[in-house]
């Protein structure tokens, strides 16, 4: 299927947003599982964008910038997953591997910015020594909109003014490199989650992991939400219980507290 020409301006707009919220980092409309949303609904199949959104948020889920360490942009991730998917009819999965690329491209693009804003430092100490707020003030939104817009013309490019190129390149791969991607586009997934729980996973919520990846794997549910109501109430209890324990703490430290200072004041 095709890219109108109204929809890969909507597409590039969205871009424009969400790239700007990824400098800022303010409402993370451009995790993939927006990003992968908003696209499907662009191009009328918001079933394909939930699907994608699903699995790159996954991909992306442990990929976190850590100081020079820089993962694969997730806006442009997000967009070409649906895009390529939505045009060449490849699966979701086989997407995510093919919109690698952009990924890491734009994202090295906006490596490139990193350092090359930093060139601006001193006319920002300047200005806010001389309390010039206005002059600070254009110069942040002025570097700010040339990353918005650099988002939407890479995302136009790609989207609308190169579809026909990439959707025959990426047909005209044999069976077996397709079926790579779709192999690698399935792992990655379980690679960004794994990821995840290797930072943030600790040994008394193992259990609450093999649970839950027991009930979503051997009971049949039309969808996920059952799963998700019972991690939500084993999530309540573990919080409530972590409160009255902290309130037995401190009401035995008051305690102590008390008895001493009642024996000092007596005098005995």
């Amino acid at each position: 299927m095709s890219i109108s020409l109204a929809q890969g301006i909507w597409i590039s707009v969205f871009a424009i947003i969400a790239g700007i919220d990824f400098w800022l980092e303010g409402f993370y409309i451009f995790r993939p599982i927006i990003v992968c949303t908003v696209v499907g609904a662009i191009l009328g199949n918001l079933k394909l964008g939930l699907v994608a959104g699903g699995l790159t948020e996954l991909v992306f889920a442990g990929l976190t910038p850590v100081g020079g360490t820089q993962p694969p942009n997730p806006v442009m991730a997000g967009i070409m997953t649906v895009v390529l998917a939505y045009t060449t009819g490849h699966s979701p999965a086989t997407a995510i591997g093919l919109s690698l690329p952009f990924s890491i491209l734009t994202q090295y693009i906006i490596l490139f910015y990193y350092s090359a804003f930093s060139v601006f430092a001193k006319k920002f100490n300047e200005y806010a020594e001389k309390l010039e707020l206005n002059k600070f003030r254009n110069l942040a939104y002025g570097l700010t909109l040339l990353v918005g817009l650099t988002y939407g013309v890479l995302s136009f490019l790609c989207v609308y003014a190169a579809q026909k190129p990439m959707s025959n390149f990426v047909n005209s791969f044999p069976g077996w490199l397709s079926h790579g991607f779709t192999i690698a586009g399935g792992i990655l997934p379980a690679v960004g989650f794994a990821i995840l729980l290797q930072t943030m996973l600790k040994g008394r919520y193992v259990p609450y992991l093999l649970l839950g990846f027991t009930a979503a794997c051997f009971i049949k549910f039309g969808n996920l939400m059952p799963v998700a109501v019972i991690g939500g109430c084993l999530a309540a209890i573990e919080y409530y219980q972590a409160v009255r324990t902290r309130k037995i703490k401190n009401e035995l430290k008051e305690i102590r507290e008390n008895q001493n200072d009642g024996g000092d004041s007596d005098g005995i």
